[in-house]
């Protein structure tokens, strides 16, 4: 009998084989039949501890109890069999299955698969949920909101003790989020223990009934929910209180005329409709949290999202809703992904930088001129500081900032004049973090438009003239960055504070 929490964990580390240190001594208890929400900042450690509660990691020191019992899990099928379900950001489903085999896939059967059984229970959970899915379509043509369904009707088949939600709502709908919450209470109710973590602090605060806030790896709120205000939530996440801080003085571009206008623009069960205006010589921050539809955004704008509709133009230049329609316009976008989108890793510097105008470095526009994009490499190289053996080096084998560079320098020589930026700064170190934001702003002052995505909210402060907040795919607040601050796009991104301040 479980004379107290459910699950626990006591003094929690986690150190990976590079050194990082995720997890720095995380003690929390869960109690049975409770909904203890889990919170904090990008890489505050979250899916790390979802990780190793639902065995797919071990702990590096400390202890998990299970109903009162330490235990060692190395494998999540050890965790499934005693009783803990988890949900992760990306559970892989296979596509050319049904729903109902993919929400039994896995499962022990005691006897022969028996269609009509698993029909009915699989239709048993969905009205246990309030839910409903055709049990013989196809996952590959679902919503993806419907396959994040499918992934917890495939938790709660097991019938589990405990279930571990990690950011359950980023790919909802707002209608599914409201059945979502409704079998979350139900779940809870019923007796079943759920973890849930989630960037949308609204969502927390109205489901849970424990907070644990975790901030670089140590727990540095363990309360209550009812007990936690909005403002003490917020400084615990963001680590200090935030009040209008004086940031670093720099000199007021001069913005120019309106130089990319979205109209409408809007893609089915991402984002939208949205309006937006940046300027010449303008920076533009997009704030947002997981799911908030900021990168796609940004994609319908450059033409990669076929389903969206309205209008984007660069300079009264309509784009045709494709990325080469972009580029001719005079749009470039850095992705969020360098390595599978930014460049060519078994390409040479040159090779990578010249890519976007051959045309413009070849003998009379027919055959590329290898002379000239190598000069153009080595230009690129002494102007943003790229370290590297010399321009024949393979992008691959570049650190993660000078990577980066070479994505932006695509962009820097040619005739761009709208960049789209999709968190240009991830997994670079702090020198090199500055070299970006130090280049995006030189863009700017050569009279270009800037649009750029950050999930660090005080990078978009240190670099941007204005910031939109896009909030469930909609902007929720356009806000002069000298008249905001850390706190107060924190609260407006997560939902604990409304009003469009454009």
């Amino acid at each position: 009998m479980v004379t107290g929490a459910v699950l626990a964990v006591r003094d929690v580390e986690k150190t990976y084989a590079s050194g990082t240190r995720a997890l720095r001594g995380v003690s929390m208890r869960v109690l049975p039949g409770t909904v203890h929400g889990l919170i904090g900042a990008n890489g505050a450690g979250k899916s790390t501890l979802i990780k190793i509660l639902s065995g797919w990691q071990q702990a590096s020191t400390g202890t998990v109890e299970w109903k009162d019992q330490p235990v060692d899990w190395s494998h999540p099928r050890q965790a499934l069999a005693a009783g803990m379900a988890a949900v992760h950001q990306h559970t892989p489903l296979v596509d050319a299955m049904s729903v109902v085999e993919n929400v039994f896939l896995g499962r022990r059967e005691t006897r022969r698969w028996d269609a009509a059984a698993r029909r009915a229970e699989l239709l048993a959970l969905c009205d246990r949920i309030g839910y409903e899915l055709e049990p013989h379509q196809a996952v590959a043509e679902l919503s993806v909101g419907a396959r994040q369904m499918v992934a917890i009707l495939q938790a709660l088949a097991r019938n589990p003790d405990v279930v571990l939600l990690d950011e359950p709502t980023a790919a909802l709908s707002p209608a599914e989020r409201e059945v979502l919450f409704r079998s979350i209470r139900r779940l809870r109710d019923a007796g079943t223990t759920v973890v849930y973590t989630s960037h949308f602090l609204d969502e927390v605060v109205e489901l849970t009934d424990h907070l644990t806030v975790l901030r670089d790896g140590l727990v540095v709120v363990d309360a209550p929910t009812a007990d936690v205000t909005v403002d003490s939530l917020v400084t615990a996440i963001v680590g200090r209180e935030l009040a209008r801080e004086q940031r670093e003085e720099r000199e007021a571009r001069p913005v120019g005329a309106p130089i990319l206008a979205v109209t409408d623009l809007e893609s089915a069960g991402k984002f939208g409709p949205i309006d937006l205006t940046v300027h010449a010589g303008e920076i533009v921050g997009i704030a947002g949290l997981l799911g908030s539809g900021r990168t796609e955004l940004l994609e319908a704008i450059y033409g990669a999202d076929p389903a969206a509709t309205g209008t984007v133009r660069v300079d009264d230049r309509q784009i045709k809703g494709s990325p080469r329609s972009a580029v001719r316009a005079g749009l470039a976008l850095v992705p969020e992904d360098r390595a599978k989108q930014g460049f060519l890793r078994d390409w040479e510097i040159w090779r990578n930088i010249s890519l976007p105008y051959l045309s413009g470095l070849s003998w009379r526009r027919l055959l590329p001129s290898a002379a000239r994009e190598r000069d153009l490499a080595r230009r690129a190289i002494a102007d943003l500081g790229i370290v590297a053996g010399s321009a024949e080096s393979p992008v691959g084998e570049l650190s993660g900032g000078n990577a980066q560079k070479v994505v932006f320098a695509k962009w820097v020589y040619g005739p761009a004049r709208v960049l789209l930026l999709d968190e240009p700064s991830a997994g670079v170190d702090v020198g090199a973090k500055a070299d970006i934001i130090h280049l995006v702003r030189r863009m700017a002052d050569d009279g270009r438009g800037v649009l750029m995505v950050s999930s660090e909210f005080e990078e978009l402060l240190t670099a941007c003239d204005r910031i939109l907040v896009v909030r469930r795919g909609r902007v929720v607040a356009d806000l002069a960055v000298g008249d905001t601050d850390l706190h107060d796009i924190t609260a407006r991104a997560s939902g604990l504070k409304e009003g469009n301040d454009s």
